[in-house]
C-alpha cells in the first residue's frame, strides 16, 4: 500500500500545534489506563501496571518553576512507560490548602468590609467553595498547557466526597486505637491566621534584634542576677531563672528566690544542665508558656514549674501580664517594658543580636509559642515501621543522600499535631456532650466556652451551661457561635457518621469539635484515597502500591514520610516503590528565586516565547541528580533550535520522498517490517551504522530513565537526533540520493524508519512536535503516545558497522578541522591524501563518495606509502594521517597576521584574569560562582591560545 505523506509548514510554530494535539489526546482518552476501558473497569489485565499520583498543587496555586519541573519529569515517565506497553495511570488533583485558601478569601472579604466572623462559619465556608469553583482550576489548566498526560477523568480534590470519607475512616480508626489524642502543650501559634502550626510550618529567618540585659533582684539580699533575653515582654510570665549547675559563677545562688521585675512575683533560681553558660550571662529566664526550651526545663523540674500565659492567641497581652500591660500588642508591650525597666534602674544594656525567628509559612507573621489544647497523632510505632521500609529497601529514595535526612528526622520525630483553628478543611469528626457529667461531677457544658457572632440581649460569650441558663437553645448557641473552645476536661467521642445525639446519654446537646484537620492529614492518604479506598476498587487492586513519587525535598517530611506511615498502617504495604527527589530550580546565578529579589522566572512566559517542548526539554536536560538547577533562558532558546532542526529534517525527508518515491510510500509499519527483515548486505555502511546507533541510543535512554537520570536521558536523545541523525546520517544519505545510488530507495526507507523511531524516543520529552511530525507520515496508529517505544537490542548485529564507520567519520572530521582552523571557504574543493593501510584503507575506498561529498574534496588518495608534500596541513586520527593540500587556498601571510593579532588579544585577556585570580582578597570576597566562572574562562583561553599557537607553528612548517 502506497500513501502520500502530509505537508507541513515551512517553519515550526508551537502555538499552531500544542492546543490542537492536547485536545486530540483528551478527546480520545489516550491518557486513561486503557483506551478501550468498559464501564470504568480495566479490560487489559495482561499489561504490567505503572502508576503515579501527582503531588497535589494548592488549589490557590499558579504554575511556577518547581511545578513545571515536577510535572515534566512525571510526564516523561508516564509517556515512556505508556509507550513501553504498561497500563499507566497518572492521577491528578489539587489540595484544598486550608490556611492558604482561607487567607485568600479573607482578603477578598476585607476588601468588601467584611470578615469571616461577620459571615459565620457556614456562610464563610460556602464563600470559599464559590471561590474554588471560579478560581480553583487555574493550576489544572496550566498543567495541561505543560502537556501533562494525567487521566483527568480521575481528577481528585482533597475535600471531595471520596477523600472526605477516607479521612473520616482513618481518623476514627486511629482514635479507636488510641493513637489520636487531645493534649494541652506548647504549640507554634500564628496570631494572624489564628491557628496552630507544626514545627515544619514554622519557617525560620535570621533577624537582627536586641539582647536585653535585666537585673533580677534577690529577695532577701541587696544583690541581683543579670538575665539576658531577646523577648523582654515575656518576662511578665517568668516562673524561674535557670543556671547550669556546673557554672561556678552561680554555685551559691541555686535555690534562692528572686523578685520578678515589674510583676512582683517571687520566682526561684533553678539548676538545669541544658542551660548554655556562654549565652548572655549564663542565667536565663524561664517562661514555660512562651518558649519551647523553657517548657522542657519546666517539665524537668520536680515539681513542674507553673505555666503563666501572658500573650493571648490574638498576639495581645493577657490579664496575666498585669493591668498596665493587658490588651497591648506584644511588640508595643516590649517597648513599654523596656521603658519601665529603665525607669526603675533595672535595665543594664541592650546589645545588637542576630537570631533566628519563626514565621508562619503562609502569612509571614512572627509565630508565638502558646499552650493550647490540640489533637495529636501518636506516630512512634508508625515511624519505626516507616524507617524499616526504607532501610530494608522496600522503598528507594533517590538520590540516596536524602535517606540520611529521612532517617534523622524520623528517628527524632514528635507526635503530629493535626488540629488547626481555621474553618476551611476537614472538620474533626469528634463531638462532646454538654449534658454528660465529668469525673468531678460537673456538666461538660461548664467546660465548653462559646463566643457569639454578635451580642444578644447583652450577652457576647459564656460557657455552654451559662448560655443555656440565660435561655439560649442548643440550636441558637451552635448557629450563633463565633468560636467554640473546648476544655481539656471534656470527654470526646468520634464516629464514622455525623451524630445528632450523645451515644452515651442520648442528649441532643452535642457540640462538634470546632477545629479542622491539618491539610497534610488528607494528603498523607493520597496514594490510596485517590484510588477509591476505603472501598476495594479495581483501581486500588490494579495500581496500588504506586510505582514512583516525584517530589521536591522540601516536603520529604511534610508529606512523603507521612504517606509512608499511613500507607503501611492502613494498606499494610508501601505507598510507592521509589521516591525521586528532584532539585530546586534556581536562577542562572544559582540564587533561589523569590519575588523580593526580582529573579522569578514565569514558566508560562517561557512557554509563550519558545514553546512547551523546548521548555520541557530544558528542564529535563538540567535535572541532574543531587544538583540544583541553574535555569538559563538561553538554554531554552537552544532547544528551540533543536525543535527547528527536527522540523527541517522532516521536510528534507518529505522532499526526497517526492523525488525518489513520487507515487508515495508504504505505511511506517510496513517500512519498519521491511527494514527489520533485511539482511546486512542490502544496506550501505552509513545505513547499518545509524541503525546500530539507534539501538544504542534507545538502550542509553531506557537505562537513564529507569535510573531517574533525566539529564543523561535527554543528553542521549539530543546527541543521537542532532549529531548522529541530522549532522551525519542525513548528510550521508544526500550522497545516496544525489548520486542516484541503486539502493537510494532503501536508504530513504532506512531514513524514514530511523526518523520515526527518533520521534518516539523524543516523544516523552517533546510530545507536541513529535506528534505533529509523526502524524504527518502514513501511520496505522492513532497517536505516537501509544506507539511502541524503540527496542534497545534490535540492531546490535550491526556493531561492526559502528567501528567501521568511525574511520569514515574520523577522516571527514579531520579534513573539516583543517578547513575550519584556517578559514578555508567551503566553496573551495580540497585535495587530500590519507596515509593508511589494510582494513582502514578499504573502508575509506569503499566509502570514498561519502568522504568526497561531505568534506567537499576535489581528489582523495589513499595508500600506505603516501608521503607528506610541501604546502600541506596534517590531521592525525586513529590508524591514519590526513594530508590536506592548502597551496593557493589562502594567503599564508594574511593568515599569519590574523592569527598573530588573535594571539595578542588572548595574551592580554589571560594576563587580566591571572592578575584577578592571583589577588587573594578577590578570591576570598567574590562570590564562589564568579570565581569558578573566572577559572573556567581562564582554562578556555589557555586552550584557545594553545590551539592558535599550534596553527601558527603549522603555517611555519608549510614549505619545509
Amino acid at each position: 500500500m502506497n500513501t502520500q505523506v502530509k505537508e507541513i509548514a515551512k517553519s515550526y510554530e508551537p502555538k499552531d500545534v500544542e492546543e490542537k494535539w492536547y485536545s486530540y489526546w483528551m478527546e480520545n482518552g489516550f491518557f486513561q489506563p486503557s483506551p478501550g476501558k468498559l464501564n470504568g473497569k480495566l479490560n487489559d489485565k495482561s499489561k504490567q501496571s505503572y502508576s503515579i499520583v501527582i503531588p497535589p498543587p494548592n488549589v490557590t496555586g499558579s504554575l511556577h518553576m518547581g511545578h513545571a519541573l515536577n510535572v515534566t519529569l512525571q510526564d516523561i515517565l508516564s509517556r515512556w512507560k505508556r509507550m513501553k506497553g504498561y497500563t499507566v495511570l497518572w492521577v491528578p488533583g489539587t489540595d484544598h490548602a486550608g490556611i492558604a485558601t482561607q487567607n485568600v478569601v479573607e482578603k477578598q472579604l476585607a476588601a468588601e468590609g467584611l470578615s469571616r466572623e461577620a459571615l459565620g462559619r457556614a456562610a464563610f465556608t460556602e464563600r470559599v467553595w464559590q471561590w474554588k469553583a471560579l478560581n480553583g482550576g487555574q493550576i489544572i489548566h496550566q498543567l495541561k498547557k505543560l502537556g501533562a498526560s494525567c487521566d483527568w477523568s480521575r481528577e481528585r480534590f482533597t475535600l471531595d466526597e471520596g477523600l472526605s470519607r477516607a479521612v473520616r475512616e482513618v481518623f476514627v480508626s486511629l482514635f479507636e486505637d488510641g493513637l489520636i489524642y487531645r493534649s494541652t502543650r506548647l504549640i507554634n501559634w500564628c496570631p494572624r491566621c489564628s491557628t496552630a502550626l507544626s514545627d515544619l510550618e514554622a519557617e525560620h529567618e535570621e533577624y537582627e534584634g536586641k539582647l536585653t540585659y535585666i537585673r533580677y533582684p534577690l529577695l532577701d539580699e541587696h544583690n541581683y542576677i543579670i538575665v539576658a533575653t531577646t523577648r523582654p515582654e515575656t518576662m511578665l510570665g517568668d516562673t524561674a531563672v535557670a543556671v547550669n549547675p556546673d557554672d561556678e559563677r552561680y554555685n551559691g545562688y541555686i535555690g534562692k528566690l528572686l523578685r520578678l521585675p515589674l510583676a512582683g512575683r517571687t520566682i526561684p533560681i533553678i539548676a538545669d544542665k541544658e542551660v548554655d553558660p556562654s549565652f548572655g550571662t549564663g542565667a536565663v529566664k524561664v517562661t514555660p508558656a512562651h518558649d519551647f526550651n523553657d517548657e522542657a526545663i519546666a517539665k524537668r523540674q520536680s515539681p513542674h514549674l507553673p505555666f503563666i500565659a501572658v500573650i493571648g492567641q490574638d498576639g495581645k497581652m493577657t490579664e496575666n501580664a498585669g493591668d498596665k500591660y493587658a490588651g497591648l500588642d506584644r511588640y508595643d508591650c516590649r517597648k513599654a517594658v523596656i521603658e519601665d525597666l529603665k525607669e526603675k534602674g533595672l535595665l543594664i544594656k541592650e546589645d545588637k543580636h542576630t537570631h533566628s525567628i519563626a514565621h508562619c509559612y503562609r502569612c509571614r507573621t512572627i509565630i508565638e509559642p502558646l499552650p493550647t489544647a490540640q489533637w495529636y497523632v501518636d506516630v512512634e510505632s508508625m515511624a519505626k515501621d516507616a524507617i524499616d521500609l526504607v532501610s530494608g529497601g522496600k522503598i528507594n529514595i533517590i538520590p540516596e543522600g536524602w535517606k540520611n535526612s529521612y532517617f534523622s528526622w524520623m528517628e527524632n520525630i514528635k507526635d503530629w499535631c493535626i488540629s488547626r483553628q481555621i474553618w476551611w478543611g476537614h472538620r474533626i469528626p469528634v463531638w462532646y456532650c454538654a449534658d454528660c457529667a465529668t469525673d468531678s461531677g460537673h456538666s461538660q457544658g461548664q467546660f465548653i466556652h462559646v463566643k457569639l457572632l454578635k451580642e444578644i440581649n447583652g450577652i457576647a460569650e459564656g460557657t455552654y451551661a451559662e448560655l443555656k441558663a440565660f435561655g439560649f437553645s442548643h440550636a441558637e448557641i451552635i448557629s450563633n457561635a463565633k468560636t467554640i473552645t473546648v476544655g481539656i476536661q471534656v470527654r470526646p467521642f468520634s464516629d464514622r457518621q455525623d451524630l445528632n445525639k450523645c451515644p452515651q446519654c442520648g442528649s441532643a446537646a452535642i457540640v462538634k469539635d470546632p477545629d479542622v484537620l491539618d491539610t497534610w492529614f488528607s494528603s498523607a492518604l493520597w496514594p490510596f484515597s485517590t484510588l477509591g479506598w476505603p472501598d476495594n476498587t479495581d483501581d486500588l487492586k490494579t495500581f496500588y502500591p504506586t510505582s514512583v513519587l516525584v517530589t521536591g525535598f522540601d516536603i520529604l517530611f511534610f508529606w512523603v514520610a507521612r504517606m509512608i506511615m499511613m500507607g503501611q498502617k492502613f494498606m499494610k504495604d508501601v505507598p510507592f516503590h521509589d521516591v525521586y527527589i528532584h532539585a530546586l530550580v534556581r536562577d542562572e546565578k544559582g540564587q533561589k528565586m523569590s519575588k523580593s529579589k526580582g529573579n522569578v522566572v514565569d514558566p508560562l512566559t517561557i512557554i509563550d516565547n519558545y514553546g512547551t517542548d523546548s521548555f520541557r526539554f530544558s528542564l529535563a536536560a538540567f535535572a541532574a541528580q543531587g544538583r540544583d538547577i541553574k535555569f538559563a533562558e538561553e538554554r531554552v532558546e537552544g532547544y528551540r533550535r533543536f525543535a527547528n532542526k527536527l522540523w527541517n529534517a522532516s521536510r528534507f525527508i518529505k522532499l526526497n520522498i517526492d523525488k525518489i518515491e513520487p507515487a508515495g510510500i508504504s505505511t511506517i509499519g510496513e517500512i519498519s517490517e521491511e527494514i527489520q527483515a533485511l539482511n546486512k548486505g542490502s544496506l550501505t555502511l552509513p545505513d547499518k551504522w545509524i541503525l546500530y546507533r539507534l539501538s544504542e541510543a534507545a538502550s542509553d535512554i531506557d537505562k537513564a530513565l529507569a535510573d531517574y537520570r533525566f539529564n543523561d536521558a535527554s543528553s542521549a536523545v539530543y546527541q543521537f537526533v542532532w549529531h548522529e541523525l541530522c549532522d551525519w546520517y542525513i548528510e550521508l544519505a544526500k550522497t545516496s540520493f544525489e548520486r542516484n545510488y541503486p539502493n537510494a530507495s532503501l536508504t530513504l526507507k532506512c531514513l524514514i524508519y530511523v526518523f520515526d523511531n527518533s520521534l518516539r524516543l523524543l516523544h516523552p520529552f517533546m510530545p507536541f512536535i513529535t506528534e505533529e511530525l509523526w502524524k504527518s507520515f502514513p501511520q496505522t496508529g492513532q497517536t505516537i503516545s501509544l506507539a511502541p517505544y524503540p527496542a534497545a537490542d534490535m540492531f546490535r548485529a550491526y556493531a561492526n558497522a559502528n567501528d567501521e564507520m568511525s574511520f569514515v567519520i574520523d577522516a571527514i572530521s579531520g579534513i573539516r578541522s583543517i578547513r575550519g582552523e584556517f578559514n578555508i571557504s567551503p566553496s573551495k574543493k580540497l585535495k587530500v591524501s590519507v596515509k593508511t593501510s589494510g582494513k582502514i584503507r578499504k573502508m575509506l575506498i569503499d566509502n570514498s563518495d561519502f568522504i568526497v561529498d561531505l568534506a567537499k574534496l576535489e581528489t582523495l588518495e589513499t595508500g600506505s606509502n603516501i608521503e607528506k608534500k610541501p604546502s600541506t596541513m596534517t590531521a592525525v586520527k586513529t590508524g591514519m594521517e590526513i594530508y590536506v593540500s592548502v597551496s593557493g587556498l589562502f594567503d599564508v601571510a594574511a593568515e599569519f597576521q590574523r592569527l598573530g593579532k588573535e594571539l595578542k588579544k588572548l595574551d592580554t585577556a589571560i594576563r587580566d584574569i591571572e592578575v584577578k585570580l592571583s589577588n587573594m582578597d578577590y578570591r576570598d570576597r567574590a562570590p564562589k560562582a564568579i570565581v569558578e566562572k573566572d577559572k573556567l574562562k581562564y582554562s578556555e583561553l589557555i586552550e584557545k591560545r594553545d590551539r592558535i599557537q599550534s596553527n601558527i607553528d603549522k603555517l611555519k612548517k608549510l614549505d619545509k
